[in-house]
């Protein structure tokens, strides 16, 4: 695939990369996941101390108010830090890229958030595994040329890996599973789009516009569904056991790790960058276990092998270029 990975109008190499590189940005992302499984922990312990809230007022306006205050945490942070980022508020490039990343991710999290009333933990997770073979196609469609066999084997071990960490998953294909299935699409079209726009903007600029863009959306659609007009409701943030972990999601999970995604996930085959990012329900199941929030099954074992086997195959087998 080469040159043409990320979009067919893309004119960056990724794979060309000298090895130091490459590695510098495998670790990284690598990085990004091990955060990205502490985001469950933390979400998890947030709607838990909530969950009387939940009942009276809606899972949707509780997880939409989170999501608003996880980003704008982040964006503050991401203000505060660094002047590029400052400076890419009177950037039109940058606004139009982070309403495209931020909008992407905001549908995402929204219809991840709705299909989870209606399914179990597991169906979630593995539908939304499936943005792992989602890239790899939609990366086919923009690219018009196909990935190597070792990729492609790389796509079905990841995608069956986190599909099945948690058990094999009971499906009946109704309002939640289809959800879980677009959100899966829009993680998969945000990976390809990072690609794309951090190589025509500067991935700091973009990454503030990006959370701005979704903490105001999120606003937005918390008003949208009868919330977030009482200061009693903007502050259930501030209970215990809800501060801390917004604090962790808006500096770990949003400001940390999307930044270095920004930063890195262009060195990267698209698709490759995919399959790192499904080792993120391992780290999950890890923290789970340590803290005893999950049990152990042979499940995590064989899903984890597959994840980890995945990620193995594609980095060891892969010659760097795609056939023609």
């Amino acid at each position: 695939m080469g040159e043409q990975v990320t979009t067919a109008s893309s004119s960056f190499d990724a794979m060309a990369l000298p090895p130091s590189e490459r590695r510098k940005a495998l670790f990284a992302l690598l990085v990004v996941t091990s955060v990205w499984g502490a985001t469950f922990i933390w979400m998890k312990q947030a709607l838990n101390t909530l969950e009387p809230e939940i009942q009276s007022q809606g899972r949707f306006q509780i997880v939409a108010l989170l999501v608003a205050a996880r980003f704008i945490v982040a964006a503050v942070v991401m203000f505060a830090a660094f002047s590029k980022a400052r400076t890419a508020l009177r950037q039109s490039e940058q606004w139009k890229g982070g309403l495209i990343l931020g909008s992407i991710m905001l549908v995402g999290f929204v219809t991840q958030m709705i299909g989870l009333d209606d399914i179990t933990p597991s169906v979630s997770a593995f539908l939304t595994s499936l943005y792992v073979v989602f890239t790899a196609l939609i990366t086919i469609v923009f690219s018009k040329s196909k990935p190597t066999r070792t990729l492609l084997f790389g796509v079905l071990l990841a995608t069956f890996g986190a599909g099945f960490i948690q058990g094999p998953p009971h499906l009946t294909w109704g309002l939640g599973e289809v959800l879980t299935v677009v959100c899966a699409v829009f993680f998969a079209l945000h990976i390809i789009y990072t690609q794309k726009i951090t190589q025509e903007v500067d991935p700091i600029g973009v990454t503030l516009t990006s959370f701005l863009v979704i903490a105001l959306g999120s606003i937005l659609l918390l008003f949208a569904f009868g919330g977030g007009r009482t200061l009693d409701q903007w502050g259930l943030i501030f209970q215990d056991g809800v501060f801390l972990q917004v604090l962790c999601l808006g500096i770990g999970g949003s400001f940390f790790c999307l930044l270095l995604l920004n930063l890195y996930q262009r060195y990267l085959n698209p698709i490759q960058a995919a399959i790192i990012y499904a080792l993120e329900p391992v780290w999950a199941t890890i923290y789970g276990l340590s803290l005893g929030l999950d049990q152990w099954t042979g499940w995590i074992l064989l899903g984890g092998g597959a994840l980890f086997m995945g990620n193995i195959v594609v980095e060891l087998f892969s010659s760097g270029h795609e056939e023609e």
